[in-house]
């Protein structure tokens, strides 16, 4: 029976089917306990069908979050300033995460290794296309930084959400933009990157020198 299930669903429709499945084990049984075996059992689908598609369960508990609660690749802020489009990016990660079981998270973060570099550069490109924007409209003199640097708001929020129990707050979110991150670019809201001096256009490479 199952086997005639999966033959008549293809493409989108199955993948859809088992990340749904995927999402329903993870709340049911938790990260811990979730086995291929169990999401394809769910899925009525066999495992080596989940298999061609996700590695290992740690992809596939990826994919579902991702299929759940929506990408921020998928539709980038575009807010019209810097500090406007990473509070935005940082919001949108503690809503999601919010929907996320912590336990999730802590078992992602201890099978890392198990999941393809793709899932760790999407923020860095999210990242990368705001500060390419921000350097058109003249906030930044260029949106060359080192990927230490374009990581620090996304890495500091996800410590929050993971090592600590603070809830995030908008306070929060400003002060990892303003007292962290906008610092570590030269940057001051409000003003023009041509009225801020030649300290500000140097700052880049200076953290680059440092290994940041």
């Amino acid at each position: 029976m199952s086997q005639q299930v999966s033959q008549r669903r293809r493409g989108t429709e199955l993948e859809d089917t088992i990340l749904e499945a995927a999402w329903a084990e993870l709340h049911e049984v938790g990260y811990t306990r979730l086995t291929m075996e169990g999401v394809a059992a769910r899925a009525r689908t066999g495992k080596q069908v989940l298999y061609r598609r996700w590695r290992n369960r740690a992809e596939l508990a990826v994919a579902a979050m991702r299929h759940k609660t929506g990408s921020i690749a998928d539709q980038p802020p575009d807010t019209g300033t810097l500090r406007g489009d990473v509070i935005e990016v940082l919001r949108r990660m503690a809503r999601r995460q919010h929907d996320i079981p912590r336990e999730m998270l802590h078992g992602l973060m201890a099978e890392s290794s198990e999941v393809q570099m793709d899932v760790a550069v999407i923020m860095a490109d999210v990242m990368a296309g705001i500060l390419e924007r921000a350097a058109t409209r003249g906030e930044i003199a260029s949106a060359e930084v080192s990927p230490r640097v374009m990581s620090v708001p996304t890495d500091l929020l996800r410590h929050e959400l993971v090592l600590t129990r603070h809830p995030i707050t908008e306070e929060l979110i400003a002060e990892i933009v303003d007292e962290v991150f906008l610092p570590l670019l030269g940057f001051v809201p409000g003003d023009d990157v041509q009225d801020q001096g030649p300290a500000l256009r140097a700052r880049p490479e200076r953290a680059r020198g440092r290994g940041f």
